[in-house]
């Protein structure tokens, strides 16, 4: 007979695996408490928005203590370009594991600007770039060694990554939607997996992400910002993220974050200087996936240039 402990920790090796089956179908399908900061990764329209040469690295790491647990990291770097300011030029790098997955995308971000007003301006965005996928089946605790499923490794498997988006802003206003990811892509080979039905090849589905949120004066001294992010994928449950922030001196920022039946999390944020911003969060599994990790943990750090002495009228709250 199986050892009960045993086959515990199996289950819960294959359930890992098995949710990165489904969630690694491509780095456009992130997960971020701290997604207010975070924007370029899923929609491209965003670059140049800041208005100056905006750096941003991001660190996630998921169910703290579960074995084969999800860590991301990314990287984004955009400036505006053109005699006027109305494109803008990124790149975006994204970088995650899960169980025996690791997978990393390269892609170039273009947005073009159209100025509504001497406040306002809408952004359109198109993502383009490569995906790369690695699965190193020997990393898992197979109880079947001779599973079809576990047979071969997929190594280096190339895919393109082809998006685009929409985003309107203001100083204190945005909204965007976008898709960061046109291209339904085949992450398996049926030749490599002789033995498994073709119902059981992954393929990727469109991901639509819409985002807002504003920034509201409550006194002098105080802001209060309020964003939601909603992603929905064809066949899979609603996400919803709501997140309410409050933007003491300028510097201090707290807030609280509530994904539906997903976690609850904690905010906070330090301006340390006119340039860099660093973030942290933290979130607690609402779900039975508490019981086997310990929160995920995540670090956002943005470094911004300033060309001109007159690049930015107006603070930055996003």
């Amino acid at each position: 007979m199986i050892h009960l402990k045993t086959y515990r920790n199996y289950c819960l090796s294959l359930s890992v695996f098995l949710f990165a089956l489904y969630t690694s179908t491509a780095q456009q399908d992130p997960q971020y408490t701290q997604y207010m900061y975070n924007t370029q990764v899923v929609n491209p329209a965003y670059a140049g928005s800041r208005e100056v040469l905006s750096f941003g690295l991001l660190g996630r790491t998921q169910w703290v203590s579960l074995e084969g647990s999800p860590e991301t990291g990314t990287f984004t770097v955009n400036s505006p370009i053109g005699l006027y300011d109305n494109m803008g030029l990124g790149l975006s790098i994204v970088h995650d594991r899960i169980g025996p997955a690791m997978e990393s995308n390269v892609v170039v971000d273009y947005s073009y600007s159209v100025f509504l007003s001497n406040a306002s301006k809408l952004s359109f965005g198109l993502k383009a770039g490569l995906d790369m996928l690695d699965v190193d089946y020997s990393r898992l605790n197979i109880y079947d060694e001779t599973d079809a499923y576990f047979q071969t490794n997929v190594d280096n498997k190339l895919q393109p990554q082809i998006g685009a988006g929409l985003y309107l802003n203001t100083d204190r206003f945005y909204a965007g939607l976008s898709v960061p990811n046109f291209l339904n892509s085949k992450h398996y080979d049926e030749s490599s997996l002789e033995n498994v039905e073709k119902n059981d090849i992954a393929i990727e589905r469109l991901h639509y992400f819409f985002i807002t949120g504003y920034v509201f004066d409550l006194n002098e001294n105080l802001k209060f910002k309020p964003a939601t992010m909603v992603k929905y994928v064809s066949g899979s449950p609603l996400q919803w993220d709501l997140s309410a922030n409050f933007l003491i001196n300028e510097k201090f920022t707290v807030g609280a974050s509530y994904r539906w039946s997903a976690s609850v999390s904690a905010l906070a944020g330090f301006q340390i200087s006119k340039s860099i911003f660093a973030g942290v969060a933290y979130d607690y599994q609402s779900t039975n996936i508490e019981q086997y990790s310990d929160g995920s943990y995540e670090v956002f750090l943005r470094f911004d240039i300033f060309n001109k002495s007159d690049r930015v009228v107006n603070p930055r709250f996003f």
